[in-house]
């Protein structure tokens, strides 16, 4: 039965000071407001947490708990007027936010084996993984609506971890719409299910404090993105049950296929430090890094399996340089595979190479290894011109 509940404005201020000038109504963890007006009516068709005519102090961030099979939300009343939330307590929470002026921030932690978070925006925010695992049975785990900068902030020391639904339309198990930026001391646990693990239409950048990044699977790349990618430092790896690329950098188009002219679409790979592990072996015309712009190393540790038929461990369809001005670079892949028939073009078996570079490599400094044992297989190959400055290279270059 449908309850009103009637409140005189003479009973609020006989409860609350004569200066209160708003009621603040909490359901499900979320607030509402309302102005006071004599014969005010507050229309109770579910169950309320509280009514108080103080302005409730939550600090600054958006708060989103999952918890099996519910979630709270909880928006600071500041942020009310620009943040909403259409979900209730559904453990699918999705929250807009339509201001274009201030950045907000949305604290999640919790579980939830049938949850996701959606985030739609006009404006750069930031999400604060607290502690997170979330399993969707609908779509994708994270999907950020938002054509900005995401900062994706892991607490120190906590463990994150996503899962997508086992089939869906989703492009990714984690995705953003904007440009990806991952920083925290934390552990990321990814598991895509239906297609990409973690996928950005534009760049995606991991910072130097972020812990661990694990792609435990993925049912296409492990990592997509438009625009560029850059790895500043961190830990990733990719497990062999990446059925597809480890890493794929797309230039990023518009509806006409051509590629947008912007300073940050260069289609290309920046590694700068960190360790980045890649296993490929169940995964044939698989490439560990794929750029279609230009692949520019200048510190960290490499090691890429990428021993199936017709798989490469690093390729890019323009140019490679290899340094140490960031740090120590050492890089050992194993393409141990022969041809296959099964890529893009089957009329042209692929061979099973090591590193492929399309345009010109130029190695300064730093130690690349390449064993290649199959049938046909290359260690390197080099369209254009080979220039060693002073690195160490074992393997034969073909050139």
């Amino acid at each position: 039965m449908r309850k009103i509940l009637s409140i005189a404005v003479l009973a609020i201020i006989s409860i609350a000071s004569a200066s209160a000038q708003k009621v603040y109504i909490c359901k499900g963890g979320t607030y509402t407001t309302q102005d006071i007006s004599e014969g005010l009516e507050i229309s109770l068709t579910e169950g309320i947490d509280s009514i108080t005519f103080a302005k409730p102090q939550m600090g600054n961030d958006v708060q989103v708990v999952f918890d099996g099979t519910t979630a709270t939300v909880t928006i600071p009343s500041q942020l009310q007027d620009v943040v909403t939330c259409a979900s209730g307590n559904s453990p699918d929470v999705v929250l807009t936010s339509t201001t274009t002026t201030d950045e907000v921030t949305y604290q999640v932690s919790g579980s939830s084996s049938a949850g996701s978070l959606t985030i739609h925006g006009e404006y750069k925010l930031t999400v604060q993984l607290n502690g997170v695992s979330l399993t969707s049975t609908k779509g994708a785990a994270i999907d950020i609506q938002c054509g900005k900068r995401i900062a994706i902030v892991m607490k120190d020391g906590t463990t994150n971890s996503f899962a997508d639904a086992v089939s869906g339309s989703q492009k990714a198990c984690f995705y953003t719409k904007g440009h990806l930026e991952i920083s925290g001391a934390g552990t990321l646990n990814v598991t895509g299910n239906a297609n990409h693990a973690i996928a950005a239409k534009e760049y995606l950048q991991i910072k130097k404090t972020v812990k661990t990044i694990n792609i435990l699977k993925a049912a296409n790349d492990a990592i997509h993105v438009g625009q560029h990618f850059q790895m500043n430092g961190g830990e990733v790896n990719v497990t062999s049950t990446t059925v597809s690329d480890g890493i794929q950098v797309e230039y990023k188009r518009d509806n006409s296929n051509q590629i947008i002219v912007d300073e940050d679409n260069t289609g290309g790979v920046i590694i700068k430090g960190g360790s980045l592990n890649i296993t490929l072996d169940n995964a044939q015309d698989a490439k560990g890094i794929k750029a279609e712009g230009n692949i520019e190393i200048s510190g960290g540790t490499f090691l890429i399996h990428a021993n199936s038929n017709g798989s490469r461990g690093m390729q890019t369809d323009g140019d490679m340089t290899v340094g140490e001005e960031n740090g120590t670079t050492n890089i050992t892949i194993y393409a141990r595979g022969s041809r296959c028939t099964v890529a893009e073009d089957t009329t042209d078996p692929h061979r099973c190479m090591g590193i492929k570079v399309d345009g010109n490599m130029t190695v300064n400094a730093g130690t690349i290894a390449v064993y290649n044992t199959g049938a046909k297989s290359k260690a390197i190959k080099v369209g254009g011109m080979y220039k060693n400055n002073g690195g160490t290279v074992s393997g034969e270059v073909d050139n």
